[in-house]
């Protein structure tokens, strides 16, 4: 046993003991005051934590709080202690002093925070503001609590029970705006956390592992980083919507607009949560993706690529069925408001009917001579539209089927080659088309008539949608622009300008608020529909662009109200304004994006040294 003779009286050795006790052999219980555990380091010796280190890294323990428990009463440990670290005389008299009773703390904090949120949640994303921002409040000024924090974060080098506490940890560190110059943050661990505008400078992360991290506005100047493994880093997707490095075929709300799906030429899909702006989730697939749709409570998303229909669950991320029988191409697909059946079009010329439920193909439509390009169910789920056509080809027509017996109900022939988007009105008494005559036309659902013809547009018109009201209709096209229709009138109410490419998909949010557009410029953009407005930062510090949000909790510290241009697209603002690697050493390892891009040529336009070792003729 250790002597007690430094303690200055019973009653405290006892107190230390309670809690030790107490703590060891509790479960931590969730509104445990996570403050009053860590305030236990306010009088612990941050030469404690260092040694503690050291021995953990030379012993290679990876179980500390094991190690802690079993070497607490263990008079050899204090020696060790001493022994790892280069301590001048008075320095050796405090670890003397001192360091039993901070070993015992340590410990209770270790066990305590084990099982707390803290070392399970991601305390960057929105929903623990609060609690982050009061826990801020009390220990910003504290700088033992901080070197806890710090002692957490190489913690993570040692220890896999304690890497999400100790992403937590640097990240709050990183809120507080604590001086992190010079750590020694060897080979760490950091995973879901956001570290944007991190001070990091010429600090040693070497061997450090970052996954999922946003890194934006870094500043790693003169930072050593040897053997370092950082995959799904946020550069770009930190602000909203750019992130494809393919054409957007795609874009689709759920049903309560708090989310977006864009599907690429880049083989991924991306969610996107439009309530703070970032990436929620990437789904990769094989090949290039061609269109997505949302179940009714967004839990499961359907989308098509190659000759097969995928449905995913968007809790796991994990795609959990494939519906095979078409044998050509899927174009387009379309989901019941109901939940219960889908329908897909393929280049095989054939329309597909499957029970969601069951995953079987319940029927086949036939009838269209050429490949179906979109499809698209009434409201009351009775009816489904396709349009179809070929280059050329032998038919270029809109059919309306009954989903019940499968039978054709009517036939409209168009004189172009393609119709490429059809689009029910929400009361289903007007189906609108859209093709490469370069006009929108709109057709009596019962008569099967013309209504009218929308012209505008000067080249092929890709898509099309209804505001959910149906006074509107929103087309975009292969002359770079969106333009909002007056369906009552017929006449053209808004031009969206700002797309430098073909646009391919329109959706509006079910609130009929906004409008995001994809195209072929690789970016999606989002419009305000009541307004027709630009929202324009003011900090746009780069002509390298990136997609700005027109909600503005994205960017809480801009003034917008003065930067409003009337019928333009959401302002672009710089990709990566802030990134700073000058001096950075870098040697073998990989730096990769969400888009799973390497990054090592952008840390060398910043000034990084990329030294012997590192294979990258790509980034002469």
């Amino acid at each position: 046993m250790f002597n007690f003779q430094f303690y200055k009286t019973q009653g405290k050795i006892k107190e230390i003991y309670y809690q030790f006790e107490k703590n060891m052999n509790c479960k931590n219980e969730q509104g445990q005051d996570l403050y009053g555990v860590l305030a236990l380091a306010k009088d612990v010796n941050e030469l404690v934590f260092h040694s503690l280190i050291k021995i953990f890294r030379r012993e290679k323990i990876q179980d500390c709080l094991d190690f802690l428990q079993q070497s607490l009463n263990q008079s050899h440990v204090k020696q060790e202690m001493l022994e790892v670290g280069s301590y001048s005389h008075l320095e050796k008299l405090q670890m003397l002093n001192v360091n039993m009773n901070d070993i015992k703390k340590i410990a209770i904090v270790l066990n305590t925070i084990k099982d707390h949120e803290l070392n399970r949640e991601n305390y960057s994303v929105e929903k623990y503001k609060q609690i982050k921002q009061n826990l801020i409040t009390k220990i910003s000024q504290d700088v033992k609590i901080q070197e806890l924090f710090k002692f957490l974060v190489q913690l993570t080098s040692v220890d896999d029970n304690y890497i999400q506490c100790g992403s937590n940890s640097l990240h709050l560190l990183v809120e507080m705006k604590v001086d992190l110059r010079e750590q020694s943050f060897e080979n760490i661990r950091i995973r879901n956390t956001s570290l944007i505008r991190a001070k990091l400078v010429r600090c040693d992360l070497s061997g450090s592992e970052f996954d999922n991290v946003i890194i934006r506005g870094i500043n790693l100047n003169g930072a050593k980083l040897f053997n370092c493994k950082w995959r799904n880093l946020g550069i770009n997707e930190g602000i909203l919507l750019n992130g494809h490095v393919g054409k957007i075929n795609s874009v689709c709300f759920s049903r309560d607009s708090n989310y977006l799906a864009s599907c690429s030429d880049d083989k991924t899909i991306r969610l996107w949560d439009m309530k703070t702006g970032y990436i929620k989730s990437v789904l990769k697939g094989k090949s290039q993706v061609n269109q997505a749709c949302f179940s009714p409570n967004s839990t499961t998303l359907a989308s098509c690529n190659d000759q097969f229909v995928y449905l995913w669950n968007l809790k796991t991320n994990r795609c959990i069925n494939k519906l095979v029988g078409h044998n050509r191409q899927v174009n387009t697909i379309c989901l019941f408001s109901d939940g219960t059946t889908l329908a897909s079009g393929s280049s095989d010329k054939s329309i597909r009917l499957w029970d969601v439920k069951t995953r079987q193909q319940q029927t086949r439509l036939e009838g269209h001579n050429s490949a179906v390009w979109s499809v698209c169910f009434s409201l009351d789920g009775t009816t489904l539209a396709s349009g179809s056509g070929e280059y050329k080809g032998n038919e270029c027509s809109i059919r309306l089927w009954d989903v019940k017996t499968g039978l054709q109900k009517a036939k409209f022939d168009c004189q172009n080659d393609y119709v490429l988007s059809v689009c029910f009105s929400p009361d289903s008494t007007t189906l609108a088309s859209g093709g490469d005559d370069n006009a929108i036309r709109l057709w009596d659902f019962k008569t099967g008539q013309q209504k009218a013809k929308l012209d505008g547009h000067s080249n092929t018109v890709y898509s099309i949608c209804y505001s959910p009201d149906g006074t509107k209709l929103a087309s975009g096209s292969s002359d770079n622009s969106i333009r909002l229709w007056d369906v009552k009138t017929g006449q053209q109410k808004a031009k969206f300008d700002g797309h430098t490419s073909y646009v391919y998909s329109v959706c509006c949010s079910i609130d009929g608020t906004t409008l995001a557009s994809g195209s072929d410029d690789n970016s999606i953009r989002l419009w305000d529909v009541k307004t027709e407005l630009q929202i324009l930062p003011t900090n746009n510090l780069s002509n390298d662009k990136m997609l700005a949000s027109i909600q503005p909790p994205i960017f809480p510290e801009m003034d917008l109200t003065e930067n409003i241009t009337p019928k333009l697209s959401i302002q672009q603002i710089s990709q990566n304004p802030y990134l700073e690697a000058s001096g950075a050493l870098i040697m073998k390892g990989e730096f990769v994006n969400y888009q799973e891009i390497e990054l090592l040529s952008l840390f060398k336009s910043k000034g990084s040294l990329i030294l012997e070792g590192q294979t990258g003729q790509q980034y002469n």
